[in-house]
């Protein structure tokens, strides 16, 4: 029979409120926190062929590390407020996950507390809250054989730790065990949530940049768009086969759309998927336009064919990983449609100093509405 556990209401509050901005962040409180003037720095990296993640992976490193410090003060202050506080943890995480109305950030600590995240939420117990106690009934169990395991390899785990003025907390396997096992799935779930809050933010930053460069007028409402030439627009909604992350009007009847994701070497046949995506002709304003493909991704892998591939169905591939990869864009315009741009033609020794002038006059923050 599961006993009271009235003493602890919230494994948020044991964290401190201060940390659930760390959980709940998004990309424009990114783009604040972070500055414009930054945000344009790590756009211009990744124009001049810098790996995006190489900023990001700080980023995250930051956020998780806090987030982990923060947990095990969640474990030194719980185990002050109440005796048995590692012991009933998975009850009480298993109590407030039963709850209605979770902020995001309750929900993620109590389904670390049970090693979980929200992946494993779903595809383990299928969002069924009911199953909720036969899955903290296994944890626990499988815990308890490692916690066994741990004695018989390495002997008994003894000490003390003090945090601050709270109470001195004893040291165990238990704790130990419980601790490193919330820790792993928070890591897993800050990983994916970084992922795609950076994805969200810097793909139409990257895009729109990039278009703004090439010379196209941005036109950032949704409805009553003015279709003329030089304009684009980000996420756009017409009635496509399937929404490109920008579409981009060159001339009269002609134009490209983009779809941009930071997807690696090994994942091609995603990117070929999107060469595929889209129809080549386009309604709008009651004429048709008929529509090229530029997937941009962060790199292919050695010896792929996929380029070829993509050309033979109308579409082309760039990499961002290429030093001055926009230039090669503005190139397979005017190899398309005849886009005349400086870019096409540019030395490589004045390109950076060309998109660095020409980013410190576009308004970022636009791209994000």
């Amino acid at each position: 029979m599961v006993k009271s556990l009235s003493k602890i209401e919230s494994l948020l509050n044991l964290m401190g409120n201060e940390y659930e901005e760390l959980l709940s962040k998004s990309g424009p409180e990114l783009v604040k926190k972070l500055g414009i003037d930054t945000i344009k720095t790590m756009v211009f990296d990744v124009l001049s062929g810098k790996n995006l993640r190489d900023s990001t992976e700080t980023l995250t490193r930051r956020r998780l590390a806090l987030l982990n410090t923060a947990t095990v003060a969640m474990f030194l202050k719980g185990a002050e407020t109440q005796p048995d506080f590692i012991q009933d943890l998975p009850q009480i995480a298993e109590r407030i996950l039963k709850q209605k109305r979770l902020s995001k950030a309750e929900k993620w600590v109590a389904q670390w507390a049970l090693g979980l995240t929200g992946k494993a939420l779903q595809n383990v117990l299928r969002d069924d809250a009911t199953l909720l106690a036969e899955y903290r009934e296994r944890y626990v169990t499988t815990c308890e054989e490692v916690i066994q395991e741990s004695i018989q390899s390495f002997g008994a785990l003894n000490g003390e730790v003090k945090l601050g003025e709270h109470a001195i907390t004893e040291l165990s396997w238990k704790f130990m065990v419980y601790l490193l096992a919330t820790v792993g799935a928070q890591t897993l779930t800050i990983h994916g949530s970084d992922k795609s809050i950076h994805g969200k933010l810097f793909e139409p930053l990257i895009l729109g940049t990039l278009l703004s460069i090439l010379g196209f007028k941005y036109i950032p409402v949704a409805d009553n768009r003015d279709y003329t030439e030089r304009t684009f627009w980000l996420s756009s909604s017409t009635s496509e086969q399937r929404e490109s992350d920008a579409t981009a009007l060159i001339k009269a009847g002609q134009g490209v759309r983009f779809d941009i994701g930071f997807i690696g070497r090994g994942n091609t046949e995603i990117s070929l998927d999107k060469v595929t995506r889209f129809a080549h002709e386009s309604e709008l304003n009651d004429s048709k336009w008929f529509m090229a493909t530029i997937i941009i991704v962060d790199r292919i892998g050695k010896g792929s064919q996929i380029q070829e591939i993509a050309q033979k169905v109308g579409g082309d591939i760039v990499q961002m990983s290429m030093g001055y990869w926009p230039q090669e864009v503005a190139q397979i315009l005017h190899r398309r449609v005849g886009f005349e741009h400086p870019l096409v033609n540019m030395p490589r020794s004045e390109i950076r100093e060309y998109l660095r002038k020409s980013i410190s006059s576009i308004e970022l923050l636009d791209f994000l509405s």
